[in-house]
Parts: structure tokens; sequence; C-alpha cells
């Protein structure tokens, strides 16, 4: 049993254990059966050892065979080896290879960890697939006399954010982003040195070529939010697939990925993966959720970038808009793989290291790109620019270095080899770097990544909306929807929707063409206000010397006075089923509020209910606050379904709920508006009235306007009333007005079978005198 849990540790030359178990080469007290099975083990272990290090163990005397086996396994074979001869066992355990790694991985982290730090990013706009928030990463140092921090491309982020880093000895400084990747998740910030003072400042080298598999790393960041941790692992995996993380945000591609089961987590995005010589030999990026996989990108191309920056010099990156994937040759033959041609790519690294297991294969192109109609998916990648090319590496390599320039391909398809000229377009100008802000929703070019995932062409894409804002939110817009035409005129990019909503003054009306990016085919008209009132047209460009976005103020054409016009429409108001109904139906209006922002403790921006004519020579409506619940916000009154024109809030009741609000009564001259008939009972005779027991059964009934799903329909209920009593209201949850000092009127005996109560406001009438008792407000 001990030599077959022995061999099964020893299968794996990187981890081996710790001790060194010593044995006489053959002494005469053992039997033959044990003799056999010890040299079968050191023969074994000789052969492991090879490659498990290049320095000799150390042993303890001057007879004896090595055997690296795990301590607590050879330990029962030494006691066995004792109870045998039924002696003490002379076998003594040295510590030598573990406890060497042990002191190297000691050195290793006490060197690296000054070079780490916390990194806390407010993303302040939403750009692209991004939305404004607050997270912690993970960067570390890789050149510090510039001040140079390598972290992820999803930290930097794509839009503007403000950073800081925090090192190990809580100094804080803060970042500029001076480089993200277009397609690749890295990205570099940059932070001046010499406000470092209490801390000499070291650097993590990059070593890519040092990955290998078998190769132990440690994961070093604020994993979990936790500053430092320190997650060991193996590299399992140098070919694995890109992750992916949906089809609305930023997806890597064109690159291998490393794995590890190192169970990282979040706040260890950018931590350096480390191997046993301080370097950096890959990057982490993501984790699979549920399981202790972890994915890392490699650091070729990572380096490449950094020596540019380092010298001064643009990062060149080019493109195709062509989506390659690894094939291995089983899947290559059935795509048309000659054998021979297949026997010379593998013969090519015959006396390598990097054996060729696969080739690349187009999965998809994106049309108007440039590879579109000349590469075609299935295609094999054979040679590039006259070199043998099968890996992501070197195709990005000459990409990279050819930009605006053509390439010559060489691929296969079906079974046919094909030489195909492909223009290298450059990837910076399929990258947005300029958003657009416009009340309140932000605006950019469609990106690369959102058109590759939803296979749009980038020649005409139209405007990405990242947050629809005040504005555009109003008529259903989301983020993601793109706006191809304003009044007619197309608007392929932000400058040109820039030139034609420059023009518009506040609180016009617009006819926006839209789709969606998940449905580009599926267009509709939308028209919406344009809002300059609450919010400025703005540009901000991207300038990755300083790391700021430079803002320009678009300024607002000047506004011209509208002239009062009355409406000619005729009577909008729906005349009721009964004497009440129709009593109060002149009365009613819907009252729609829209906030730009959210301000003291409300939690939505849209709200709705009835409002209640009290004085129609002046248009005043008395509505709740739940209905217009601060002064801050745009007012629109509809009659009868069929008119709308704008209010304003003329005052906010600071301890009940009540709100007033105005209309401008010129615009509705020839509708028969009416005010309502309030009752003309001061409060003790009011109290007396409705708490008379005499005519406690007297009808009232509820009347109101239907939710939007009704649209204007006057809605009533009956039910008889009953006695006043103080009202209390338990303390809100988010922290606003509390309603106290009031009393309520009681109604008892409505039918809730017509409708619920608690979704109507509206008033209380007398189903007598068809006086305004009360108002049905909602306190909620």
């Amino acid at each position: 049993i001990a030599a077959h849990h022995s061999c099964g540790a020893l299968h794996s030359p990187y981890i081996l254990p710790s001790y060194i178990p010593l044995y006489p080469n053959r002494p005469s007290v053992c039997s033959e059966s044990m003799y056999r099975l010890t040299r079968r083990i050191i023969t074994f272990s000789r052969r492991v050892q090879r490659f498990s290090s290049s320095r000799k163990p150390r042993v303890n005397g001057a007879i004896g065979q090595s055997v690296l086996l795990a301590g607590g396994l050879l330990g029962g074979l030494a006691i066995g080896y004792g109870a045998w001869n039924n002696k003490k066992a002379p076998p003594t355990f040295i510590p030598v290879e573990g406890e060497r790694q042990r002191d190297e991985w000691k050195k290793v982290l006490t060197k690296c960890i000054p070079a780490i730090v916390t990194i806390k990013v407010s993303t302040t706009r939403a750009f692209d697939t991004e939305l404004p928030g607050f997270g912690q990463a993970t960067g570390f140092i890789v050149d510090k006399e510039r001040g140079i921090i390598l972290t992820n491309r999803h930290v930097v982020g794509s839009g503007p954010v403000t950073a800081n880093a925090i090192f190990q000895n809580h100094e804080e400084v803060a970042l500029k982003a001076i480089y993200r990747d277009p397609v690749h998740d890295f990205g570099f910030f940059q932070f001046d040195p010499s406000k470092i003072r209490h801390m000499q400042l070291h650097e993590i080298p990059l070593q890519p070529d040092n990955a290998h598999i078998g190769l132990e790393i440690r994961v070093v960041g604020n994993d979990a939010g936790e500053k430092l941790s320190i997650l060991q692992g193996t590299l399992a995996r140098l070919d694995r697939p890109a992750p992916s993380y949906g089809s609305m945000s930023f997806n890597d591609f064109n690159t291998f990925y490393y794995q590890a089961a190192s169970s990282t987590s979040g706040g260890s995005s950018g931590s350096p993966v480390l191997d046993i010589t301080g370097s950096a030999v890959a990057l982490n990026a993501a984790g699979k959720v549920g399981a202790a996989s972890s994915f890392y990108l490699p650091l070729d191309r990572v380096l490449r970038a950094l020596k540019l920056i380092q010298n001064g010099k643009a990062v060149t990156r080019g493109t195709l808009q062509t989506t390659f994937r690894y094939a291995a040759f089983d899947e290559l033959r059935r795509l048309g793989l000659p054998d021979e041609l297949e026997g010379a790519v593998r013969a090519s690294s015959k006396h390598s290291t990097d054996r060729i297991e696969g080739m690349l294969v187009v999965s998809r192109t994106l049309k108007g790109g440039p590879g579109y109609g000349k590469l075609m998916p299935g295609d094999i990648l054979y040679k590039l620019n006259g070199d043998l090319t099968t890996k992501f590496v070197p195709l990005e390599a000459t990409l990279d270095d050819n930009v605006n320039k053509t390439s010559e391909f060489i691929v296969v398809r079906n079974q046919r080899i094909v030489n195909v000229d492909v223009p290298v377009g450059d990837l910076h100008d399929i990258t947005p770097k300029t958003l657009l802000e416009i009340g309140g929703g932000m605006f950019n070019n469609l990106s690369y990544h959102q058109a590759r995932n939803h296979n749009i062409s980038l020649d005409s894409p139209g405007v990405y909306v990242a947050v629809a804002g005040y504005w555009l939110g109003k008529c259903g817009a989301v983020s993601g929807t793109i706006i191809r035409a304003v009044n007619g005129i197309p608007t392929p990019n932000v400058t040109a929707l820039e030139k034609v909503l420059a023009d518009v003054p506040d609180n016009k009306k617009i006819a926006l063409r839209i789709s969606h990016v998940t449905q580009p085919l599926q267009e509709a008209i939308v028209i919406p206000r344009l809002d300059r009132k609450w919010n400025q047209m703005v540009r901000r460009v991207r300038c990755d010397k300083t790391g700021k976005w430079n803002a320009v103020v678009i300024k607002a054409p000047p506004q011209k006075p509208e002239k009062s016009q009355a409406l000619a429409v005729s009577s909008p108001f729906v005349p009721g089923n009964n004497k009440v109904e129709k009593s109060i139906s002149n009365s009613l209006v819907w009252v729609s509020f829209f906030m730009p922002m959210l301000v003291d403790g409300i939690h939505t921006n849209f709200y709705q209910g009835t409002g209640l004519i009290c004085d129609a020579e002046k248009g005043l409506v008395v509505v709740d606050r739940n209905t217009v619940p601060t002064t801050l916000g745009d007012v629109t009154l509809n009659f009868g379904g069929a008119i709308d024109i704008a209010g304003q809030v003329v005052c906010i009741h600071p301890v009940h709920n009540l709100a007033v609000i105005r209309y401008d009564p010129k615009l509705l001259k020839d509708i028969p508006v009416k005010e309502a008939k309030l009752t003309s009972l001061d409060e003790p005779e009011f109290t007396k009235y409705w708490s008379n027991v005499e005519r406690k059964d007297q009808k009232v009934h509820v009347v109101g306007l239907g939710g939007s799903a009704e649209g204007q329909r006057l809605v009533s209920k009956v039910g008889k009333r009953s006695l006043t009593q103080q009202a209390y209201f338990p303390i809100p949850h988010l922290p606003r007005y509390q309603e106290q000092n009031l009393n309520l009127l009681s109604v008892k005996g409505i039918n809730t079978a017509v409708g619920s109560t608690e979704a109507q406001d509206g008033v209380i009438i007398n189903s007598e005198s068809l006086d305004v008792m009360g108002y049905w407000a909602s306190f909620y």
C-alpha cells in the first residue's frame, strides 16, 4: 500500500514532498521482498528526481539512497521496516526541498509585496458598456521610475474615472489612466513617484516566457477587498479561450488565457501572477463563479505596450475586425486541412519545447471590416506575410506592426490553399474616445466590442446610448439604444449628433429614429422633448497624456418666447356614468411629474396621479405629494387623455400631503374646464357633520382617474362615511416628510371587487350635495 501511494505522489514532479528518507543499500536483516519493494521505489525516484530539482538532496550519512517521497506515506514504510526487523527504525527525515522552496517564496513575497497596490476606482460617467459606480481592485508597479502601474482594462475603464492607489504602508496617491487596450484586458495607471515619501518603491518584472504547465504560482492582491491576500496555485492550462462576460459587456478575444485553481474573487483583478523568481508571468483577470478556476491574461502584448510607453511611442494596434479561434488538428481535418500540410506544420515544431497542437481558424468577420469578404468563417490560417502563424501572439504582433498596410494571408479553404491580401485597420480608430452629454444622457460612438457582440457594421452604425438620461428616458429608451437619425438627418457618430442637436432649444420636440443593439433591424420613431434646462450639453474628449477628459460646453440657442394659443379641441372630458361622476368630470386632470435627479429621499424620478382643479381662472390644481413630491422637476397635465400642456409647481406644503401646481388657462380657452365645488363647512362644522351618528349611513363616492393602464377613464366607488380619526403613519424607510397632526376621514363599505382604492387617488364627494368633502391621497 505504501508503494502504491508513494508512486502516485511521485507521478507529478511538481508536488514532490519535503522530506528525504535514508535507507541502507541492502541491510542483512531486511527480507528479500521488502528489499525489492524499496529498490523499485528508489529506481522510480531517481527518474523523477531529474525533473524535480537540479540540486542534489542532502544525505545524512555516507551510506544511503535518496528517495523523494511523501513524508507521511514513507513514514508508514519506515515503521513497517522497524516492525519487520523488531528494531527501532533507522531512517531519519530531513527537510530539504520543501524548506528551500518556502524560504525562496518568503524572499520573493517580501520583495514583491511593496510593489503591489490596492486601487480604488470611481467611474464618474456612463460610457460604452460601463455604468457609474465605485469599486476596488489590484495593480502592481512595473516601472518605479515613471510610476507606471499595470492592472486590468476593466479597472482602468473605457470612460472617465478617478482612481487612487493605496500602498502597503497605507500611503495613498492619485492615479491617472494613461492607456487601456482596445481589446485585451489590461491597462496602465500612472502616479507621481515623488509623492511616496516613506517607503522605497519596488517594481515587478514581466516575464511572459516563464509560464509553463505545472508552474507553481502565487496570486497576490486585494482579493475580496482584504488589501493583501496570497493565493497559491499551479498553472494547468495555457490555451484556454478568453472568458465571456455577456453580450452587453466587454469581452476579450483573439488571445489565450491561462488557468489555475487559485480561487480568486472580487478585488483581485489586476493582481500579479508570480513565479518563484519574483517575476510576473500573467495578469489575473477573472474567475469562474462557484468553482476554484481563475483565469489569467498572458503578458506578451502587455510587455510590448509597456516598452512603447516607456519609450514615449504610441501603442499601435492593428485589426481585421475578424475573430479567430484555436482548433486542434482533429477538428482542422474536418475543416479540410490536408494531411501533408498537417505533417509539415507538426514537423516545424518537432525539436521545439512549444509543440504545435492546432492552428487558428476564422470564427467570424464583421461586415464592412477589412477582413469582410476576404477571410471566410472556417478559413484555416497557415502563413501570414510568409511566416507560419499558428498562435495568437505572432498574429497580433504582425497586425500591430502593419497598421494601415496590407498583409498577405495564406489560408486553407475547402482543402485548397488560398492567398489573400487584407488591409490592416487601426484598432484605435474604432474605439470610442468622445463622450457627449445631453439632458443627463451619455452618448458615444458604437464600440467595436458592442458591434462584434451583436454583429453590427461599423460603417455608419449610429450613436450608442450608454445611459438614456432624463429627456430620452421619458420615451422609453434604455441603455444600448442606437440613435440612427434626428429629424430625418442621419447620425452615424457623436459628431453628427452634436451638430444636429446644437441648434435645438430647450423643451423642443424632436423625432428620433432608434433601434437597440440586440435588435438592430427593428427600428422605432420616438418624439421626446430635448432638455437643456436641467443639464448642459457637454462634449468630453479623452487625453491619454494627461489622463483627463477635456470638456467643452455647447451653449443652447436663445429661447424664443412662445405665445399662448388656445387649443382647438372639443371637450375631451368623459361625461361620467352617474350624477356624481358628471359633477366632477371636468374638474379632474391627470398629472405627470418627471424629476431630472433624485433629492430629499425620493426613491424614483417619475410620478403620476389625479389632480383637482380648484381655481379654473388662475389654473390652480391640487395634488398629493405622491404625485408631485418636490419642486425639482417638470409637470405635464393631461385633460381627458387628449391634451397635454406644461405646468409649474407653485408650492409644496412643508408638513402635510399637499402640493399646488399651475397651468396656463389661456391654452384651454374653449374647453369647459370647471373648478371643483368644495364643501363650505368650516373645520368644527365639518367634524360635527362627518361624525353625526344619526347620518352615519349617508353614502359618499370616491372618484378619481384610473392608472395609466386604464387611460383617462373615470373610476368611482361607493362607501359609507365613518368617524374621523387621527392619522398615524410609520417612519418612512427612506428619510422624507412624515404626515402628522392630521385627522383622516374614514370610508367603509367600499366594494373592492371593482378595484382596489390603493391604486387610486381623487376626491371624496357627498352623494347628495355633490360637494367635495376631502382628497383621497396616497401617503407613501
